[in-house]
């Protein structure tokens, strides 16, 4: 089954609850350089993921959610838990 849009995007956001890396992100979420590359740049520009200000790291940069991030993710999860209930058997 292809994860869509969504589920990437919620994927992505779940790895960087704590500060992480491009690379961690990457394999956390399962996802190719390509589509790491379009969703990070896509979940900076809305505000969802920030670069993390922790600097005791040997990577570059971090990536951590941010609070409108996480408000995202609770409604991602909820609205899965609702389309999981409602699927006709």
């Amino acid at each position: 089954m292809q994860r869509g849009r969504w589920d990437i995007m919620a994927s992505v956001l779940s790895v960087a609850k704590s500060p992480k890396s491009r690379t961690h992100i990457m394999y956390g979420a399962n996802l190719s350089f390509r589509q790491l590359k379009r969703y990070m740049e896509l979940l900076l520009e809305k505000g969802l993921l920030c670069v993390s200000e922790n600097t005791s790291s040997k990577a570059k940069n971090l990536y951590v959610i941010t609070d409108i991030g996480l408000s995202f993710l609770e409604s991602y999860h909820r609205l899965a838990d609702v389309a999981s209930e409602t699927k006709p058997s």
